[in-house]
């Protein structure tokens, strides 16, 4: 009963996703200020573009920060990049409050990071439920790591093609010591090209990293159909190969977290742990309650035709197909 009710679960949250598929996007936007003289900042706003789609928020600076000269806007390929700069009477932009009309309609953070002259750093964390800064001086290390894992766990939660990845891979395990097993070889996985992508070891670009992402789901479709067919193959057999695989890819995808916000210098060690440690909470916490959605189906005891125990297979290798065209014609 349980695989079972894995299969729903995984049916009911492809229609669902299928129709947010192009609705939203998880990565967070970027504000940077930058300190070019005691007076003068350049600003920096990287907006978010998912699949030509414009981010709706915008930015609205103090009215005492002067604008000098004409704001320019480059398009990047997963962002629009405006930049101007701006005279601060005074010099210091302490206590002043940024604000960002149209972030409180979104599920997407926007990072704020401020760079001072003298070679400081500091970085917070604008949620949509509170869709302004207040910048600040420096703040407690143990602040910015928890917005770092805060993020993390957003990111896997809001990440729906992760999510329906890891259900998977819930569905083709077979026993307990197995689960445990291709869990960790998909957190080991991810883990390594997380660090090595957010150090600058390794990179992949972002469109053909999507179209491969959505490759991996499409590819367990098929897998998810064998198991209820009593067949088997080598991924039934070793599910955590193909976990370790394919976590490879996912790391580099949560990477896009870090990368479009960046990190100072001084925070990468404790924001690179503190992100993947929210990842990994927010991936626990998913399998945590698609666990207790099994337990409740139990207690149901439904009985389900052997077509629709074929069903969602069908469903999950069918939006992991349209999510690889999708995404490759985007690449062109």
């Amino acid at each position: 009963m349980g695989r079972i009710a894995l299969l729903w679960i995984a049916s009911l949250a492809t229609l669902l996703l299928w129709g947010q598929s192009q609705a939203h996007e998880t990565q967070p936007g970027l504000l940077e200020l930058n300190q070019l003289s005691p007076e003068r900042y350049e600003v920096l706003w990287r907006a978010p573009i998912y699949y030509g789609k414009p981010h709706p928020a915008s930015v609205a600076l103090p009215e005492n920060w002067r604008p000098l000269g004409e704001p320019t806007v480059r398009q990047l390929p997963d962002s629009a990049l405006h930049r101007s700069v701006v005279e601060v009477a005074g010099g210091s932009i302490d206590s002043s409050v940024i604000r960002f009309p149209g972030l409180e309609g979104t599920i997407t953070d926007v990072f704020v990071r401020v760079s001072r002259l003298d070679g400081s750093e500091v970085s917070q964390v604008v949620r949509p439920f509170q869709p302004f800064a207040e910048l600040r001086g420096e703040r407690p290390w143990y602040v910015s790591s928890g917005e770092y894992l805060l993020l993390g766990f957003n990111h896997i939660l809001m990440g729906i093609d992760h999510l329906l990845f890891v259900l998977g891979l819930l569905i083709i395990v077979q026993g307990r010591i197995m689960l445990i097993k291709t869990i960790t070889a998909f957190t080991v996985a991810h883990s390594i090209t997380l660090a090595l992508a957010t150090l600058g070891y390794a990179s992949i670009p972002g469109p053909p990293l999507n179209a491969a992402i959505a490759l991996s789901i499409l590819f367990l479709g098929p897998e998810i159909v064998r198991v209820w067919r009593g067949q088997t193959s080598f991924t039934i057999r070793h599910p955590w190969v193909v976990a370790f695989a394919f976590g490879l890819l996912h790391g580099f995808g949560f990477a896009s977290g870090l990368s479009t916000v960046g990190m100072p210098k001084a925070e990468i060690p404790l924001a690179l742990l503190a992100f993947n440690i929210g990842v990994e909470l927010g991936q626990l916490a998913f399998v945590f309650l698609m666990l207790l959605l099994v337990r409740a189906f139990r207690v149901l005891e439904l009985h389900w035709p052997r077509w629709a125990e074929l069903l969602p297979g069908y469903a999950v290798g069918s939006l992991g197909a349209f999510w690889t065209i999708q995404r490759t014609v985007m690449m062109f």
